[in-house]
């Protein structure tokens, strides 16, 4: 293989394996790090076409990583390795352009599969995030009717009930007992701007 690949992992075991089973694999691993910072070092100064990093480590995590890259204008393609099954990293993967993402736990049966897709211009973001993600989601909005996550976007955007109505073409009070069926369905406290507050935490979820 002629794409040059460069790992980074700061569990000595899991870098020793992943570093095996590439070169089994016949990829070219022209550098390996223990921590964040070596990492983004042999990106900015070997540019490999590929970089597989572990989302946590110390020094800079691969998240923070993607950014600077990103920044830079790096070419260099970003495979995330990670424990996470948080749908606010996915989405923030997904945000930064990175190629792809998979667990740990099933890295073995998919990592070729991604590196594959990825070098050759594709992403790849394992079923099993992409699972998570939608069970998650159903699980916060699958009560609520497409009206009523329409309305949850504009509320997560700041948009005011005269705003929402406006843009909806609906009288302000339909928006208003929306905002009381969604509350309902949410079970949050009636006071105290907890719809807004949910919407914009779960912002990436509800979009």
């Amino acid at each position: 293989m002629d794409q040059t690949i460069i790992i980074a992992d700061d569990h000595p075991l899991l870098l020793k394996g992943l570093k095996e089973f590439l070169n089994e694999n016949g990829m070219n691993i022209i550098g390996e790090a223990p921590n964040g910072v070596q990492a983004m070092h042999l990106i900015e100064t070997l540019k490999p076409d590929l970089a597989i990093l572990d989302l946590e480590m110390p020094g800079m995590t691969g998240l923070e990583i993607a950014k600077h890259c990103q920044s830079k204008k790096l070419d260099t393609s970003i495979i995330l390795l990670t424990l996470h099954k948080e749908v606010y990293i996915f989405h923030e993967a997904k945000n930064l352009n990175i190629s792809g993402y998979l667990l740990k736990e099933f890295a073995t049966e998919e990592l070729l599969n991604c590196i594959q897709k990825v070098l050759s211009g594709q992403s790849y973001f394992s079923k099993k995030l992409l699972m998570n993600d939608a069970e998650d989601r159903n699980s916060l909005t699958g009560n609520l009717t497409p009206s009523e996550i329409k309305i949850l976007r504009l509320i997560a955007l700041g948009s005011s009930t005269k705003e929402i109505a406006e843009k909806l073409f609906i009288a302000e009070r339909t928006v208003d007992k929306h905002r009381s069926n969604i509350i309902n369905k949410l079970q949050l406290d009636k006071k105290h701007n907890a719809l807004l507050i949910w919407a914009q935490k779960n912002k990436k979820i509800i979009f």
